[in-house]
């Protein structure tokens, strides 16, 4: 039987093996996917065994290295870490056997180091997920950022270097410019970086220093996406749609928004927020990121690009969460990593899967594709109505935990931001399923069964379900995150 710090240990050190294997078996294809998938499923099941023995309770920390006295690269297990490590490790055995369809179908080159660099991504993501505190948290996100660059730059041409470049730049610029001085600065006030119950910053710091460390924070963790720091995020969809959909659809960009709740919870502390009004202008920010991003994916014709804005918009939701300073806020948002990651991974591949059956991008050229594409156009659909926020989907419970939220901080206008935003993404989503069901094709548009194969179309079908299998769990889920907003008495 192994104890939960094996299993942490183990959380991180199989990917990190899978992304060998690759390289070691790169010339025997069936074999290294095979040993791929392996490992993703005993990375799974590891998570589960952290589960299992811990529940949602926190537990012991395990510390590898003292750097200095407070300054430990420690790991444990928290139920907001919990949530992360199963949504990401769940949705990693799926991708990847999506990936492989995609990869082969789509004839892409260097497979063996595309999952190597997928794999390590996957490995700093548990890292992530079970940090004890924001000086192993930083190194982790650091390592993500560097193992997701050949991801998007795996094409090589011209466009997915300048994708890569601007997604480098803007990520590395953010966390060591301002991320890394927060990080610092916080440690320079309490001594400590260790996520704590109720934050550690009460009592250190006041006035207007608070909103300024907050600002920090929040730009500093560029994966969240806020604007004006989110021209990375469209700028990474000319990586192959495997990696749009589990680093952006849940990696990468949930790893962003896990450490935003990670810095206003544990680090901060709602009830401070709360009582110094820190978090008012975040508030305000984010919303104005939701209803712009929508605005913008209104406008995109490209079916990646698209779900790109509706991302940065849909990330806007946790942050908005955390600024409300309420429990409820809190819980909401936390409960909407996992909701939006089922729903927008669909999306992604979904996307993914008419490329590679028609290889169309835009939507203008997708008219009358769904009679061809039923199981494809079917799982959009369902993911599409997830992230609007109807039930009987997941989305619709973590959207109704942030609208009560925001009633408990008396914030009217932020309601209406978010049925605003539902409604932009009735516009900007359901136009596509309108197009491909209701519009007739030109002579391009195939007319008879024309699905990609099963290890590509199956996946977001899997995916869909899953998001109705999360609207029956919410309640579950809500109070497995509870403990991350009560105070420790």
């Amino acid at each position: 039987m192994f104890d939960t710090s094996t299993l942490i240990a183990l959380s991180m050190i199989i990917p990190a093996g899978a992304a060998a294997t690759n390289i070691i078996f790169r010339d025997r294809p069936n074999l290294r996917d095979t040993l791929t998938l392996l490992a993703s499923m005993a990375t799974f099941a590891c998570v589960l065994g952290l589960l299992a023995l811990n529940g949602n309770a926190t537990s012991d920390t395990m510390t590898l290295l003292t750097v200095m006295p407070g300054l430990d690269l420690a790991f444990h297990v928290e139920p907001l870490g919990m949530l992360f490590a199963i949504v990401a490790s769940g949705l990693w055995m799926v991708t990847h056997i999506y990936g492989v369809g995609y990869m082969r179908g789509n004839n892409e080159k260097d497979h063996a180091r595309f999952f190597a660099a997928f794999s390590l991504a996957i490995s700093s993501v548990m890292g992530i997920a079970f940090s004890a505190n924001m000086f192993t948290l930083f190194l982790f996100y650091e390592v993500l950022t560097l193992s997701t660059f050949p991801l998007v730059a795996h094409k090589g041409t011209p466009e997915a270097i300048r994708g890569a470049r601007t997604y480098l730049g803007v990520l590395i610029g953010t966390s060591i410019g301002l991320q890394l001085v927060a990080v610092i600065w916080t440690y320079t006030l309490t001594g400590t970086l260790d996520f704590t119950k109720g934050g550690i910053l009460e009592g250190h710091v006041s006035g207007i220093i608070v909103p300024i460390l907050l600002a920090l924070y929040a730009f500093g963790i560029g994966k969240a996406a806020l604007m004006p720091f989110h021209r990375w995020l469209p700028a990474a969809m000319v990586a192959p749609t495997p990696v749009s959909a589990l680093l952006h659809a849940v990696a990468v960009v949930k790893a962003g928004v896990f450490t935003m709740l990670k810095v206003g919870i544990y680090i901060f502390g709602i009830d401070f927020l709360a009582e110094t009004g820190a978090s008012e202008w975040l508030m305000w920010l984010a919303a104005f990121t939701i209803i712009a991003a929508s605005l913008i994916a209104m406008t995109k014709d490209n079916l990646k690009a698209r779900l790109a804005y509706s991302t940065i918009s849909q990330l806007s939701y946790i942050t908005l969460g955390m600024a409300l300073a309420t429990s409820m806020g809190a819980v909401g948002a936390g409960m909407h990593i996992a909701m939006h990651a089922m729903g927008k991974i669909t999306l992604f591949m979904a996307a993914g899967s008419i490329y590679v059956a028609t290889h169309k991008t835009n939507i203008s050229q997708m008219n009358g594709l769904g009679r061809a594409l039923p199981v494809t156009y079917l799982a959009f659909f369902i993911g599409a109505l997830s992230i609007i926020g109807l039930p009987p989907l997941g989305g619709s419970w973590s959207k109704w935990l942030l609208v009560l939220g925001a009633a408990d901080a008396q914030q009217w206008i932020m309601i209406g931001v978010l049925m605003f935003s539902s409604l932009l993404n009735v516009a900007y989503l359901l136009a596509i399923i309108g197009r491909g069901v209701f519009l007739k094709g030109d002579d391009t548009t195939p007319t008879k069964w024309a699905e990609a194969g099963p290890l590509v179309w199956g996946p977001p079908a899997a995916t869909a379900l899953g998001c109705f299998i999360l609207f029956f769990y919410a309640g579950t889920i809500q109070e497995f995150l509870m403990p991350i907003v009560e105070q420790t008495p």
